[in-house]
């Protein structure tokens, strides 16, 4: 009994020692307050001004902070302009089915005029307008190829020159697909230079050159085979690089395959028709929200393609006139003077090349 007694008085005894602690605490805490509300009050008494300046100067350095981190997070990226917008709209739409690389002419202008890269999601989503300039010029044909390949997979007796068009479209188009959807990032971090693009503008065009002496300019369209598709296809990945040019790749490699020009250049439209599209449809999500280049709204985006489709139609009818009698020689001559007055600009530092 005494021990049970004596266990109960040492627990009260502790706790009541436990509840003066915490009332200590708090008349210290409650002192500590009430001290910061004396010198708030008697700064504020003395002087209003000072004390608001300089609680203003405490949020306005809080505010400064968090937009300075908000600027570090949404990087260098500037808004496309409408000046900018038209511009290259018009660049695209009549340098994408030449051989002279309307990606190149696109960076080269951008950075020449506004020191800016307008970016590889807003050249693939304008080329959309480009595309569908193709799709109108040769609907009549794109239609009998669809038509025709879908009636030979349902009868074997109805395939034709048709149906093996529609496959070659569809051999050709799986090197690009395949290499585009492994090297995206890469192609946009290592291609964008102007040195690169530059280098490849003159190089390339003596490919155009030996081209044009070597081919025997004999087969024509009813001549392709799959062996022409494939090359072909494995040719347009060249394409990835600025400077290239879709068709100047497809085209060349054409020629080498002894394909006469206009061959060369309808096959080379047919073949851009489901890259570019699947292209341009896989960008629109970066166009709107780009990890690189600049930012354009949905209706410049939608301008720009129009203006593309425009320029774009006009292009291919002009391209397909001038080959039937022309050599694709004559575009190497503008390409080497542009890419040596490119260097010139990057060397002397009036353009930069990244």
């Amino acid at each position: 009994m005494a021990n049970s007694a004596l266990t109960s008085i040492s627990g009260v005894v502790h706790d009541a020692f436990t509840h003066v602690h915490q009332l200590h605490q708090a008349h210290g805490f409650l002192g500590s307050a009430a001290g910061r509300i004396h010198e708030t009050a008697s700064s504020l008494a003395q002087s209003p001004a000072s004390w608001l300046s300089q609680t203003g100067t405490s949020v306005h350095a809080a505010t400064d902070a968090h937009v300075a981190t908000d600027l570090a997070a949404a990087g260098t990226q500037t808004h496309m302009s409408w000046i900018q917008t038209i511009i290259l709209s018009i660049i695209q739409g009549l340098t994408e089915f030449l051989p002279v690389s309307s990606s190149g002419h696109l960076r080269i202008v951008s950075q020449l005029l506004w020191n800016q890269d307008a970016g590889a999601s807003f050249t693939a989503v304008v080329q959309l307008g480009t595309e569908a300039a193709v799709l109108v010029f040769f609907a009549k044909d794109i239609w009998r190829i669809i038509t025709g390949w879908f009636a030979g997979l349902m009868d074997k007796t109805k395939r034709g020159a048709d149906y093996r068009m529609g496959w070659m479209v569809i051999v050709g188009t799986i090197p690009v697909g395949i290499l585009g959807y492994l090297l995206k990032d890469f192609i946009r971090d290592n291609f964008r230079n102007l040195w690169v693009t530059a280098a490849v503008l003159i190089l390339f065009s003596f490919v155009f050159i030996w081209a044009e002496r070597v081919g025997r300019h004999t087969r024509t369209e009813k001549d392709l085979t799959m062996r022409d598709a494939i090359i072909m296809g494995f040719a347009q990945c060249l394409a990835f690089i600025p400077g290239v040019s879709r068709s100047g790749g497809t085209v060349s490699a054409g020629l080498f395959l002894n394909q006469d020009r206009e061959a060369a250049t309808r096959f080379s439209f047919l073949l851009a028709i489901p890259a570019v599209l699947a292209s341009g449809l896989f960008s629109l999500p970066d166009a709107f929200h780009p990890t690189d280049g600049q930012i354009a709204s949905g209706p410049q985006l939608l301008v720009g393609t129009l203006i593309a489709f425009a320029l774009g139609y006009v292009s291919i009818a002009w391209l397909l006139k001038f080959v039937a009698n022309n050599s694709f020689a004559w575009f190497a001559a503008y390409r080497i003077p542009v890419g040596i007055i490119v260097m010139i600009l990057l060397a002397t530092g009036v353009m930069a090349a990244a």
